[in-house]
């Protein structure tokens, strides 16, 4: 076992040691960026911050922090939104950032996998398989910005989730330094592999409390070569369901997005983003931003989403639609739904909600909710849009002119969280828990899935020195 140093200087050179002294970052200047989180909402101190440059360093210093009792608090991209990636304001802690670790290892178009190191930022990551002709479709809002380690760390989702599934869906071996300083080899490409415990599924979601994911084998998918983007009003979040089934009955796995827009959203983004154009000539309530593929090239997605789409329009269930003429529309469709934060963070302080539901239940949460939030905070503005097609909603209430307060903040949590519960939701659809929903998660998992989550973290980190105050 490593010797405790006798000093925090010490323990400091002893990194510096492992990395090099250009890769650990001690002032006040060069640690700030990485002791706040991306919403501004949690701040933390730090002995550190370490950037280690392969899997064997990352080994070594979390041997040494193991051995020396300090906690290590895994970063990547710091895009996360519940302050998982940020230490506590103790300062005993370092910041292990993975930007150092950003290598692309292996590509193998055969078996259809890309093996890429935890730092590497995902939009490298997709335009590496599409050089390859190949498809990566975890798609984010921060993809410039988020590391793969991050999205595994969270089980991101994201735009693509319909039909690709969440990140822990794309994965097939991992690489990771646990809490003792060992290293697990997991990276085998392999889709069968019935040898006992998944291990990998225990590490992703898992935010870094039970180690350290440094590498990841992930699932390469045929590009797409004929895409149609499409933007439909309905009346209502019930018709943004029908929608929905018509659509993947008549036109299958092709359907890969399907995102719910409020109007009060894109009233939001026309506000704030100038440049943006109303895009139907009258104002609907809802909109639905609609996206299908097909890898055959000569597809015929206007002639088949037109097929699709006219039964609903003539039963009412659609209002109108906008189908993307060029790349340069669909872009623009997509750009609309993805300033949607940006636009709501401009307008003021809300209080988020990031759920899920069971898609048959979405418009019965949408219309109980809005109905109880509307009778508790009368001037208040929900702001509601998100993943539809896979029953993760952004629920989020907003107070114009004013910033919530914290009693504001846990009544409207109260009321939303109780509405899930009762439609057998989730309060974390893909956000992760981090500190904003540690305390908030006991009283939604029973004590006997807690008590085991307890008993895998004490086996795998009986030290507790893996982001101590995060998940549990």
């Amino acid at each position: 076992m490593t010797a405790v140093p006798a000093s925090p200087q010490g323990f400091v050179e002893r990194l510096a040691g492992i990395v090099g002294p250009a890769h650990v970052l001690t002032t006040d200047n060069d640690t700030a960026p990485f002791l706040t989180d991306w919403r501004r909402n949690y701040s933390g101190r730090a002995l550190a911050v370490v950037m280690p440059g392969s899997t064997e360093e990352v080994a070594q210093v979390v041997c040494l922090c193991a051995a020396t009792r300090t906690p290590v608090v895994p970063q990547g991209g710091n895009t996360g939104l519940v302050g998982g990636a940020t230490p506590d304001a103790g300062g005993r802690s370092i910041v292990l950032s993975t930007r150092r670790l950003n290598r692309i290892r292996a590509l193998d178009t055969d078996n259809n996998t890309l093996t890429v190191e935890a730092g590497a930022i995902l939009q490298t990551v997709q335009e590496a398989a599409r050089a390859a002709g190949r498809l990566f479709p975890l798609s984010l809002a921060a993809e410039g910005s988020c590391t793969v380690g991050g999205n595994l760390s969270t089980n991101a989702g994201g735009t693509n989730v319909l039909r690709y599934g969440n990140a822990r869906d794309l994965v097939l071996g991992l690489e990771a330094v646990l809490p003792d300083g060992r290293v697990w080899h997991g990276l085998k490409g392999l889709r069968k592999d019935n040898t006992g415990y998944d291990l990998k599924h225990l590490l992703m979601g898992a935010e870094g409390t039970l180690g350290l994911i440094t590498a990841a084998t992930l699932k390469l998918f045929p590009l797409p070569q004929a895409r149609l983007t499409a933007l439909v009003a309905v009346n209502s979040p019930g018709d943004a369901v029908a929608l929905l089934s018509a659509l993947r009955s008549e036109l299958g796995d092709r359907v890969s997005g399907f995102e719910l827009i409020s109007r009060h959203c894109l009233d939001l983004v026309v506000k704030h983003f100038p440049a943006t154009v109303e895009p139907f000539a009258a104002a609907h309530p809802w909109q639905v931003l609609v996206q299908v593929e097909d890898t055959w090239r000569d597809a015929p997605l206007p002639s088949l989403f037109e097929r699709a789409l006219e039964p609903v329009l003539e039963q009412g269930i659609a209002r109108d639609a906008i189908v993307s003429q060029s790349g340069a529309q669909a872009r623009a469709l997509w750009t609309m739904r993805e300033h949607i934060p940006e636009g709501e963070r401009l307008e003021g302080k809300s209080v988020k909600h990031d759920i899920s539901v069971p898609v048959s239940r979405i418009a019965d949460f949408i219309a109980r909710g809005d109905a109880q939030l509307a009778a508790a905070f009368p001037a208040a503005q929900v702001v509601c849009f998100g993943h539809l097609g896979d029953g993760n909603l952004h629920y989020n209430l907003a107070f114009p002119g004013a910033v919530p307060t914290p009693e504001q903040a846990a009544r409207a949590n109260q009321l939303v969280y109780a509405l899930v519960d009762e439609l057998d939701g989730s309060i974390s659809a893909e956000h992760g828990l981090g500190q904003l929903k540690r305390e908030e998660i006991t009283l939604h998992k029973s004590a006997v899935a807690l008590q085991a989550m307890r008993a895998i973290k004490g086996a795998l980190d009986p030290l507790g020195i893996m982001n101590p105050g995060k998940v549990l």
